[in-house]
């Protein structure tokens, strides 16, 4: 029986931690785990078949952690520990019978624990690479991919590209959420969903990071959104150090009960993570086995997403920001030729501001080299914009290379009723998932009639069917003419609207702006014909958000159907009596998007929006009238304490703060030139590292960019990096404060082990910890003098730390 038969036909119980029974038989904090597979393959055999015993059906190959990356310095390869990992799953699966005939292994693939673009250093490519090698080292050996503890989406979407294109196998995908329910970049479980299923993801869920019960709280958002298998994999709790040894709180009792109130929630499969263990295994199984198992339900949601955020388009109509498509605009078409970023982000800014809730990206201008061009524009947006993006291309190869890099779930523009074009556009949108815009024009071209804009509207949604792309994921375009030419041409369109959403039960989608071209105050007659639109059902219409007319429009159509819930927007847009006198600006859309994000000229303003191009050039510019001095104690430092404040608040996520910082040092870089040189004027000097054994260095390259950006002089150790030689630096460097970082819980006894040696060898020295298995209970236990939750964090501490310490040299 294969993998996603046994899953439609009863509950499948997961395996539980790996890493956890290693330590037990001796695992030292310095090895590399998935080694074992080839040192003591006795003990990775005997933890799997354990499992099995337990009621697992599912064993997770000792592979969690294998990529080149890790293992660049050692003697072993990728194909080599897969293969050996793969042999023991299967050498126990033979050993152990399940209680339903069958098993299963599964090739493990966690994260690379590297900080992907465009917050770091590695590319989509060499990430979908890296993923790659893994599979095909593993795809024969393999029943399914579980692809697990993710927690950057753009990471998953590379790791589940790789699963899809090089093993013909089911991929079960697995994220890691923090307490608030978000993911390390900032997204949310809805966005990450929407992306998943796009990419046909085959089971979706949660795992490690929390317990079960603070796992619990976040299952029904997952159910409300996910239309496919969920699987739930918790921590036994929260670790904590007890004679120096981490512990995990909740015992197999605790957790099995737990567990069966998120197995009532519609859970397909069940298992464990982190301080999980045979007895918790044991437990669960056998008090959810029994259980009824509620069906798998689809949601039938039509969703388009960013990384962070996704729409889902049964909410009332939304707006889609019209004004990056070069159509009539000289500027625009300038930037696209000069490669002028910051020209684009701060238009997408601007229309952001305004109230879209997605915004158009077309590149399409004869100079230069589309897909090239539209691959560079996208990646530039999503840097600086949650907003999702829809790609907007005529061209199959600059569509397919944009939707491989599009971090998320985007809007595809477009595809029409011509064969040719359906049989080029169908399998990328299968592929790669989207909503697809479909207009209504075919060989023969545009119909004059309602009726036969319909019947290609209706032959699109036919053929779409064929490849398994579902009329929710396309909405239909009836096409905008001009009425200057003909004055027919509206009610066409708006009729043909009609009869789609009548008979289809369809999404649409118009370009609304068209229907005025060649007359004179056009605002006047797009804002009707947009209204008249809207009550025929437009879904998304694409437009200028920084209309007056147009936001109008839509903001009194929301009013009137009863969308604008307690009249917000409309009393804070529209009480002011001199309002149609015209004295009042536009400001955004109940969009959930801040009021005003309008570049009002400031560095300041380029450092909190992130635009490195823009601070740079402000800095120079400003240099003629200002001291460098002053424009840091007065613009960048003012601009990071703001940014640093709204990510405490959850007004900006990671993204957006190192986009921030990144802007602030491009604009250091700058004012460096001008300044004399800085030696011994850093606010303090701070060691930076992650413990021995953890190769995962993103939470600390954070904490030292912000550290950087406020001033502190930061001497960075790198990851894996041993107790004594962070003592070493730490009296080489005179050193008075050091943070230190650890991801897997494995690597805890060694980070307090280093807190332990530092204090005895200067107990006036401080200790700040963080990282994702920590918590503040856990780093007071193991001595430190402060747990940091983020980045910010450390360096709030850092600047209270060294404003009372006197920083002269030590002789």
């Amino acid at each position: 029986m294969k993998f996603l038969e046994a899953l439609h036909k009863q509950t499948l119980f997961f395996d539980g931690a790996m890493g956890t029974q290693l330590m037990e038989m001796g695992l030292s904090l310095s090895e590399i785990p998935e080694t074992w597979n080839v040192l003591h393959p006795e003990k990775i055999r005997s933890i799997h078949e354990n499992y099995l015993r337990a009621g697992a059906h599912v064993i997770q190959a000792n592979t969690f952690g294998l990529n080149h990356f890790k293992l660049e310095g050692t003697p072993y390869t990728v194909e080599e520990l897969v293969k050996a990992a793969l042999s023991l799953a299967h050498q126990a699966l033979e050993n152990v019978p399940t209680d339903i005939g069958c098993g299963f292994a599964a090739l493990d693939i966690g994260s690379l624990g590297i900080l992907m673009e465009p917050l770091g250093d590695l590319t989509f490519d060499d990430a979908y690479e890296a993923f790659k090698e893994v599979v095909l080292a593993g795809k024969d050996g393999s029943d399914l991919i579980l692809i697990e503890t993710m927690n950057d989406p753009y990471e998953m979407k590379a790791a589940l590209l790789a699963a899809k294109e090089n093993a013909n196998l089911p991929v079960a995908v697995t994220m890691t959420i923090d307490r608030d329910g978000r993911l390390f970049t900032g997204g949310d479980i809805k966005s990450a969903v929407c992306m998943l299923e796009g990419l046909g993801a085959d089971v979706i869920g949660l795992n490690c990071s929390l317990g079960p019960e603070e796992m619990l709280k976040f299952v029904p958002d997952l159910m409300a959104v996910c239309s496919k298998p969920v699987l739930i994999s918790p921590n036994a709790g929260l670790p904590e150090m007890v004679h120096g040894k981490a512990v995990y709180g909740i015992g197999p009792e605790r957790f099995a009960r737990l567990q069966t109130q998120i197995f009532d929630m519609g859970v397909s499969a069940m298992g464990g993570c982190c301080g999980t263990t045979p007895s918790h295994i044991r437990r669960m199984c056998e008090l959810v086995r029994e259980l009824p198992r509620k069906p798998v339900a689809d949601k039938n949601l039509s969703m388009v997403s960013s990384y962070a955020r996704a729409f889902d388009l049964s909410g009332g109509p939304l707006i889609v920001g019209e004004r990056l498509n070069p159509t009539g605009k000289k500027k625009l078409k300038a930037a696209l030729k000069k490669r002028d970023l910051s020209y684009l982000q701060q238009e997408a800014l601007k229309q952001e501001g305004q109230g879209a809730h997605i915004l158009d990206v077309n590149v399409g201008i004869p100079e230069i080299d589309e897909t090239d061009t539209m691959c560079w524009a996208i990646k530039g947006l999503q840097k600086v914009t949650r907003l999702p993006l829809q790609i907007d291309t005529s061209d199959p190869k600059a569509m397919e290379a944009a939707l491989r890099v599009y971090n998320g779930k985007p809007l595809i523009n477009s595809v029409n009723g011509k064969q040719a074009v359906m049989d080029a556009v169908f399998p990328l949108v299968k592929k790669y998932g989207g909503l697809l815009v479909c207009l209504t024009l075919d060989e023969e071209g545009i119909p004059d009639t309602a009726e036969g804009r319909f019947r290609i509207a209706e032959k699109i949604v036919h053929e779409a069917n064929k490849y398994g792309i579902d009329k929710k994921d396309l909405l239909i375009d009836t096409l905008t003419l001009t009425i200057s030419t003909d004055p027919s041409q509206a009610k066409v369109t708006l009729d043909a609207l009609r009869l789609v959403k009548e008979r289809l039960q369809v999404h649409t989608i118009l370009g609304v702006s068209n229907v005025s071209f060649g007359l004179p105050n056009r605002e006047l007659i797009n804002s009707a014909f947009y209204t008249s639109a809207l009550e025929e059902g437009l879904t998304l219409g694409i437009i200028n958000p920084s209309s007056r007319p147009m936001q109008m429009a839509y903001d009194l159509y929301r009013t009137l159907h009863g969308l604008d819930e307690r009249f917000e927007t409309y009393l804070e847009k529209y009480q002011d009596p001199d309002l149609l006198k015209g004295a009042q600006e536009s400001k955004g859309s109940a969009s959930g998007q801040p009021s005003d994000r309008s570049d009002d000229g400031t560095l300041s303003w380029a450092v909190l929006e992130g635009l490195q191009e823009v601070a740079s050039s402000r800095t120079k510019k400003a240099l003629e009238t200002q001291s460098a001095m002053d424009l840091i104690n007065q613009q960048l430092i003012p601009a990071l304490d703001k940014a640093g404040e709204a990510y405490e608040k959850g007004i900006f996520f990671l993204p957006q703060l190192l986009m921030s910082a990144q802007a602030a040092q491009a604009s250091f870089a700058v004012l460096r030139e001008s300044m004399p040189s800085s030696d011994g004027n850093a606010k303090g000097r701070v060691l930076m590292a992650t413990v021995e054994g953890d190769i995962h260095d993103i939470g600390k390259n954070i904490v030292k960019v912000l550290l950087e950006n406020y001033g502190f002089d930061v001497v960075d150790l790198g990851k894996d990096v041993p107790a004594e030689t962070i003592l070493e630096t730490i009296q080489k460097e005179q050193i008075r404060l050091i943070g230190l970082s650890a991801l897997m819980t494995t690597t805890i006894a060694n980070m307090a082990k280093t807190v332990k040696m530092i204090h005895e060898a200067d107990p006036t020295l401080k200790v700040m910890v963080g990282g994702a298995a920590l918590t503040e209970t856990y780093a007071n236990q193991m001595g430190a003098d402060f747990y940091s939750k983020d980045a910010i964090g450390a360096v709030r501490y850092a600047e209270e730390f060294f404003s009372g310490l006197d920083l002269s040299p030590k002789i």
